[in-house]
């Protein structure tokens, strides 16, 4: 090897994973979709599954994830993912079967496949990116946006007495018997970035137990749903998303951390 190689790996502290294909990613600048897509991707590489790793991607932002992300995909109908993801699974069951979905995906069209999933234990991974909006679509209210929150359909802030308060799908589904593990994250900075790496992670391992469900949930921005800056809407995000969605685990192993 010459050695300004062997200099420049010894060197080296980051370096792009191959398995994100060459594609530029078309995400709005800020967007958190991009870091989640290479982080699914870097754990997928270090486990050495890449031709065992499935994953499925519905309508909304998370439609073009299989642009990036080099490996099988399958496209579902909005919300019938987690639909998809338990036909493919129970085919092959020895594969890593994953979707990735947004808040209006999983928490509103998809709400009876998320929950029926978690409910029967379907033996996959649910990476879920909150973003309070329908980023894609509009910038309508999601049943994530938080009271009082702008939005193209709630332009003077969401009313919990005529629009309903925002709900917390994944302390939801915590509560049902075939959630294994359940987290949430955000990967706004580095050490998000690095927790949220070891959730995928976690997510990934637990196929092999074959114990039920494992739910990630991302709390991430939406610069341009929400019409603010990069910075200032990850400021914001912390400020008043992560009051309302805490980040941490939720259920492990089974067992509900608070031990309700």
């Amino acid at each position: 090897m010459d050695i300004k190689q062997i200099i420049k790996e010894e060197n080296q502290v980051y370096r792009r994973t191959p398995l994100m294909t060459e594609a530029t990613l078309s995400y709005c600048p800020g967007c958190g979709h991009g870091t989640i897509h290479r982080l699914i991707m870097e754990v997928v590489e270090e486990m050495g599954i890449q031709s065992d790793t499935i994953g499925i991607a519905p309508v909304g932002c998370a439609v073009i994830a299989y642009d990036f992300m080099d490996i099988d995909m399958s496209q579902a109908a909005h919300g019938r993912a987690p639909a998809l993801a338990t036909g493919i699974k129970r085919l092959w069951p020895e594969k890593y079967v994953f979707t990735y979905q947004g808040d209006g995906d999983l928490a509103a069209i998809g709400t009876a496949e998320t929950i029926h999933a978690c409910n029967r234990g379907e033996n996959i991974a649910i990476f879920f990116v909150n973003n309070g909006i329908y980023g894609m679509t509009g910038g309508q209210m999601a049943p994530t946006t938080l009271e009082g929150m702008k939005s193209s359909t709630s332009p003077y802030g969401r009313n919990s007495e005529t629009m309903g308060p925002p709900y917390k799908i994944t302390e939801m589904v915590a509560q049902l018997p075939g959630t294994y593990y359940v987290a949430r994250h955000a990967v706004h900075k580095p050490g998000p970035v690095r927790k949220a790496k070891k959730a995928i992670r976690q997510a990934f391992e637990n196929q092999k137990l074959n114990k039920g469900v494992s739910l990630v949930e991302f709390v991430s921005n939406c610069n341009s749903g929400w019409k603010m800056t990069p910075n200032d809407s990850n400021i914001w995000m912390e400020e008043n998303m992560f009051k309302f969605y805490p980040m941490g685990d939720i259920k492990v192993e089974g067992k509900l951390v608070n031990g309700d």
